[in-house]
């Protein structure tokens, strides 16, 4: 179905996300950090891109508007452990993310998300 880059600096969070969209039947690729993502996307663009926001550098707000300036209209689903999440998801939406999920969340809610997100993109 869809190419989805998966970046986040927490190994568990990153193979429990890509579990969950490889049984959904999407190719899934990881980084574990902002410079490695960078590395995968210039090989090649994802369909879908979800990121942590507090990781190493380039930290994630800083990662969504570099990918965004080359990716335009690159879905961006930004994932964040935030304790003021009204602040997490404002700063990510202003920094491009198209959609912003406050750590812990449903694996299912996570899904519905990330296919709405991929079929508004087409």
């Amino acid at each position: 179905m869809a190419d989805i880059l998966v970046v986040d600096d927490e190994g568990f969070i990153r193979t429990t996300i890509g579990a969950v969209l490889r049984r959904a039947g999407h190719t899934v690729r990881q980084a574990a950090d902002g410079a490695e993502c960078l590395s995968l996307f210039s090989e090649r663009h994802p369909d879908l891109l979800i990121t942590d926001i507090v990781m190493p550098a380039p930290e994630g707000n800083e990662l969504i508007r570099m990918i965004r300036r080359a990716a335009a209209s690159l879905p961006i689903l930004a994932i964040s452990g935030a304790s003021a999440p009204e602040e997490f998801a404002q700063q990510a939406i202003a920094a491009g993310a198209t959609q912003a999920l406050v750590k812990p969340f449903g694996l299912n809610d996570m899904l519905l998300h990330v296919e709405k997100l991929l079929a508004k993109a087409k």
